[in-house]
């Protein structure tokens, strides 16, 4: 089997299993959802939601983020870890989002990644989900695990992931693709307790627990 029709039978089996696959993160304005995945980091989503709840109501404006003191935002975030350093990254963030680009956030990758707390995976979930512009396939430590047991992939690198999965996904699915991917990892494909024998892709994961995989890949 080739791997874009590889791709697109786990598309089409995963949206029937994870039908209102979608980011899970709180958000109800642009730099809510930018602060939200940057808590993301090394977090559960549910925690994080439980964290904006009240910092979005504390923090209703970019300019609030600015005026706070550091201290106080730390607090404030301490539950999702890494604290310090995203409370940094957080208030640098809305100082140059207010003071060069007047409070409108970048809608293009090359500037967004050049902004305090902002790699390739926070701006392509940004841009996905706020600007609905599909830039890239999600690499998060779900598809990094998932992409390499289902042979996409030979990598622990993301960007070099990200690179190979962008050629075999068809662009106008990198963000489905990506949301499908995270359920499946959070849902069945758990990296300690994989449950292969309750998931859809198990006759042609290659990494099935379960059975003999029916499919084999082309160029292995």
């Amino acid at each position: 089997m080739r791997k874009k029709e590889y791709i697109n039978v786990i598309i089409s089996r995963l949206s029937k299993m994870y039908p209102d696959a979608k980011i899970s993160l709180n958000f109800t304005t642009p730099f809510e959802l930018l602060v939200a995945i940057i808590l993301s980091a090394q977090c559960t989503d549910k925690r994080v939601n439980i964290v904006t709840k009240k910092l979005f109501k504390k923090y209703k404006k970019i300019e609030d983020y600015n005026k706070v003191d550091i201290k106080n935002l730390e607090k404030d975030i301490y539950s999702t870890g890494f604290y310090k350093n995203k409370a940094k990254n957080i208030k640098k963030l809305a100082y140059i989002i207010n003071q060069e680009y007047k409070g409108e956030i970048p809608s293009d990758i090359d500037t967004l990644i050049t902004l305090p707390g902002i790699g390739r995976k926070t701006a392509n979930v940004f841009l996905a989900n706020y600007y609905k512009k599909n830039v890239g396939v999600i690499v998060d430590t779900h598809m990094i695990r998932i992409s390499n047991l289902l042979h996409l992939t030979k990598s622990s690198n993301a960007t070099k992931i990200e690179n190979i999965l962008n050629k075999i996904v068809d662009k106008k699915d990198y963000l489905k693709f990506s949301d499908l991917i995270i359920s499946l990892g959070r849902d069945k494909c758990i990296a300690r307790f994989p449950k292969c024998s309750e998931c859809v892709l198990s006759d042609i994961c290659p990494s099935s627990k379960t059975k003999t995989v029916l499919t084999k890949l082309e160029g292995e």
